[in-house]
């Protein structure tokens, strides 16, 4: 045997491949880290193809970061149209007018409710609500023959309304089913609810998809955001935008264990993406040289707003652009780049920008640490740094009390609280300790 195919049985242990070449891994998202982890034990070395509509936070992370290549097959097919999104509160009468509106123009109607207990109640209702219309059920714990039953059933167009949980989510290709209804879409990921949404607009036919929700005030924040961004990236080829978003709402995971979403709290998003980097240098045999990272903190609002920049990629680069800039130059064409693209930029950029100045010059200070507390501007240095103590009383030689010394650095007096007043006097300070050591240099 040259090629097998075959689920997830082919993990069990009594299996041996004589000589692997090749793994190609449908339906990436739908395997845990365990059962992917335990294929790639196969063989090492082993070329590895995964494919899916929606990766995973953890994969998705892994591929932007180099750890892994991607390719994105972003064209739809010919004469297919985007599904339109609804997202709404429970209402008899909006899931009566949907069902009625696709049974008019002959088509049939998935209703998506992923409870067993209480499967059999809600199609009840909707008999209720369509009694002229052929309804089945259909769920994981049915006997395997009358589950086939049903779906071919469905199939050959012999029922109209098919009430079935998450398992009609993949290999389901039935061109006149048009319209799909999810209830308790909240409780559902963003892969789980695009993949529900692809079993419709299969066809040349304009498709809708339902979003039933019990009500805004009781779904979480992040349900909300999860069915905003599926509503808003209702085009065609959305589901790596879609994955971009689940990242950003989840979190990447952890690359080295079982996690498959979740942020990087303890180390902030542009350390994570240089150590990541490194890691990544690193194990390609290229030569890494060691940077001096200063830690800089201040209480503002510093990040790039999404009703600013609302694609979610071009989000991404601006970070890893600003993040890695090494000059003030590099960070004025940054601006300037942003500003002729996407108009005026707003506070929260221009405090970005704003800290990747004050980092640049901290880091050819030495400078190890610096924040606002209480008024004081906190800066420590490192024990390699070439400023001297003269430097530092020298800078409040205008106003008396406004320096005092700490063991690591020194304090300095901030006076006004606004934000144009803290970077001013800031900049200005390192401006001045970075001119003077400058006359220490040879």
């Amino acid at each position: 045997i040259d090629i097998i195919i075959g689920t997830h049985s082919l993990l069990s242990r009594g299996i041996t491949f004589y000589r692997l070449g090749l793994l190609i891994i449908d339906e990436e998202h739908r395997f845990g880290v365990r059962q992917k982890e335990k294929i790639k034990e196969l063989k090492a070395g082993v070329d590895v193809l995964t494919l899916t509509a929606t990766p995973i936070p953890r994969t998705l992370s892994m591929a932007l970061s180099d750890i892994r290549d991607m390719s994105v097959i972003e064209t739809p097919p010919e004469e297919r149209l985007a599904v339109k999104s609804i997202v709404s509160k429970f209402e008899r009468g909006l899931i009566r007018e949907a069902i009625m509106r696709e049974h008019e123009r002959s088509g049939q109607v998935f209703f998506v409710h992923n409870r067993i207990k209480d499967i059999h109640k809600i199609a009840g209702l909707l008999r209720e609500l369509v009694p002229s219309l052929k309804i089945a059920v259909a769920h994981g714990q049915m006997d395997e023959k009358q589950l086939e039953k049903v779906m071919l059933g469905f199939y050959h167009h012999e029922t109209d309304v098919l009430v079935s949980t998450a398992i009609i989510g993949a290999g389901l290709d039935i061109p006149t089913a048009n319209t799909i209804i999810i209830n308790r879409a909240d409780m559902l990921g963003l892969a789980d609810l695009y993949q529900l949404k692809g079993r419709v607009g299969r066809s040349s036919v304009r498709a809708f998809a339902y979003f039933l929700i019990p009500g805004e005030d009781i779904i979480t924040e992040e349900a909300r955001m999860r069915l905003q961004a599926i509503q808003e990236m209702s085009y065609l080829g959305a589901g790596f935008r879609l994955a971009l978003k689940d990242l950003e709402i989840r979190g990447a995971g952890n690359l080295l264990g079982s996690e498959q979403s979740g942020h990087v709290h303890a180390v902030g998003f542009d350390l994570y993406l240089e150590m990541l980097e490194k890691a990544v240098a690193e194990c390609k045999g290229m030569k890494i040289e060691e940077e001096f990272e200063p830690s800089i903190q201040f209480r503002i609002n510093a990040f790039i707003p999404e009703d600013y920049l609302e694609d979610m990629t071009l989000r991404l680069s601006f970070y890893r652009k600003i993040a890695s800039a090494k000059t003030h130059d590099v960070v004025d064409t940054i601006e300037s780049e942003m500003e002729d693209r996407f108009g005026s930029i707003p506070d929260e950029v221009a405090h970005l920008l704003d800290i990747m100045r004050l980092k640049i010059t901290a880091r050819e200070l030495l400078i190890t640490k610096m924040h606002d507390r209480n008024g004081w501007l906190h800066v420590e240095f490192s024990s390699d740094t070439i400023v001297q103590p003269r430097h530092i009383l020298s800078l409040g030689t205008d106003n008396a009390g406004d320096v005092r010394f700490i063991p690591e650095g020194f304090e300095m007096n901030l006076r006004d609280g606004s934000w144009s007043a803290i970077y001013k006097r800031t900049a200005e300070i390192l401006r001045r300790l970075k001119a003077d050591i400058a006359l220490l240099v040879p």
